[in-house]
């Protein structure tokens, strides 16, 4: 989590100093100055921060960083800058009509840039030292106390070198020396999780030769949307594992969530916010007033519909619809269990009828996505008694809740939306849902858009 935050953060830091040192070399060299935002300057600057970015990337230079001695992350840098100080002087090269009056610059630019991401690297590393310890630290729990536990909690988490922040171990075997640690036997994880909703990821620190009790632990933990990640002495693979590192560290995640890469996350974030504002700024702003006010003349009640909902890691959070059920109406039957909407439904108004069939019900949910608790696409949010409900029958249900939910998504794409009455409607819905979490890129998510437009002018017989 520690390194997922401060990402972003180091590279737009990198590019604003790429960028500076660019404009205050051209300052101290009038000579060679043109207009500060000429198209040159900004070819030329668009080319230095691509550069960057994929060397960068080449070099590992933003990949656990505190994990690596300030020794090691210099040498790095000096790498990078002469990495780039060759792009710099092959595209000064090419693109000058006097090279010779490019060399002042050029190498006045690189000393300049060379000071400054020393500097600037230097200073990161003790900002971010000085944070290790606050609330933001991801608090996980370590199951299994034995050589392998302990020897992660003394590397990875005594000094806070990595962000984490320890809840507590759970081992088979009495651990009186853990100074308070000690939560209970590995069997009392479900019990433990309740009471620790805090805790984000869970590292397994077992045997081999313990493969069952591995599995009934990450099956208990997913069903509680942590992450789980093992340390394994030898291979222990799965179809749908994936293997990082803390350090030297080779841990095993249970599964690959594409979207735990702080890269993707935000570009799919970026994508959110501009497509919401698009859609307000040009349909909603005319089209809401409308569908509010049929609403308000055809029935007694609000406009909008607001319901608790869980969001990633089960945060709950109030999702907005339209209303589309006649005032007083309740989703509890009488025997207090979850009540589905289903065809001709006698608690849905005519225009909710209407709304739900064109799915413009489900449009008021764009302003769960600019406030964040929400994404375009992603698993579909269902009410919390039927999470509670379905978390019980249906294995891997939690999986959907390691990332946003979405307006709409690839099980609503392929017909599984509207009422799932049935356990293997349910279990349909959840696989479509983990493969999208397992498979997830940018155009998956617009061919799933472009898909729900085409779904709703075709129409869905489950949209009722």
């Amino acid at each position: 989590m520690f390194r997922r935050e401060k990402y972003l953060t180091r590279l737009s830091t990198d590019f604003l100093l790429i960028i500076s040192c660019y404009y205050f070399t051209r300052f101290l060299l009038p000579f060679y100055a043109d207009e500060l935002f000429s198209i040159r300057n900004i070819g030329l600057l668009g080319f230095l921060l691509t550069t960057w970015y994929f060397t960068a990337k080449f070099m590992k230079l933003y990949d656990l960083f505190l994990s690596r001695s300030l020794s090691k992350e210099l040498i790095i840098v000096f790498q990078m800058l002469l990495l780039f100080g060759l792009a710099v002087i092959s595209a000064f090269f090419f693109e000058s009509h006097d090279p010779e009056n490019s060399k002042p610059f050029v190498i006045s630019y690189l000393a300049i840039l060379a000071v400054s991401i020393t500097v600037e690297k230097y200073l990161i590393r003790r900002y971010y030292g000085s944070k290790i310890a606050d609330k933001k630290n991801t608090p996980l729990m370590i199951v299994g106390a034995g050589e392998m536990g302990m020897q992660f909690f003394d590397k990875f988490i005594q000094n806070g070198e990595y962000g984490y922040k320890l809840v507590g171990f759970l081992d088979d075997d009495y651990q009186p020396n853990l100074n308070g640690k000690y939560l209970g036997k590995t069997h009392q994880l479900n019990h433990l999780l309740q009471h620790h909703e805090e805790v984000e990821d869970v590292i397994v620190a077992l045997p081999s030769r313990e493969v069952d009790k591995i599995k009934q632990i990450v099956k208990i933990s997913e069903q509680h949307a942590k992450r789980v990640r093992i340390i394994p002495d030898f291979q222990i693979y799965a179809q749908n594992t994936h293997v990082s590192y803390i350090g030297s560290v080779p841990l095993i995640s249970s599964r690959k969530v594409l979207l735990d890469d702080p890269e993707l996350k935000f570009f799919k974030r970026v994508f959110d916010i501009f497509f919401s504002i698009l859609l307000f700024g040009f349909i909603f702003i005319w089209l809401f007033p409308i569908i509010a006010l049929l609403i308000k003349i055809t029935s007694k009640g609000p406009v909008f519909f607001k319901q608790q909902r869980w969001g990633a890691h089960k945060v709950p959070f109030t999702c907005y619809k339209f209303r589309t059920m006649k005032s007083g109406s309740t989703d509890i039957n009488q025997s207090g269990n979850y009540e589905q909407a289903v065809k001709d439904d006698p608690r849905t108004t005519k225009v909710g009828k209407l709304l739900r069939k064109t799915s413009i019900d489900e449009l008021p949910q764009f302003f769960n996505v600019l406030t964040g608790s929400m994404s375009i696409v992603g698993p579909r949010p269902h009410p919390i008694p039927l999470n509670i409900e379905s978390k019980e029958k249906i294995d891997d249900y939690m999986i959907r809740h390691l990332v946003k939910p979405g307006i709409t998504g690839w099980a609503q794409v392929n017909g599984y939306r509207g009422s799932t009455k049935e356990s293997n409607s349910m279990e349909t819905r959840v696989r479509h849902d983990i493969w999208y979490i397992e498979n997830w890129s940018f155009w998956l998510d617009l061919q799933i858009i472009i898909q729900t437009v085409i779904n709703i002018f075709k129409g869905e017989k489950n949209a009722y």
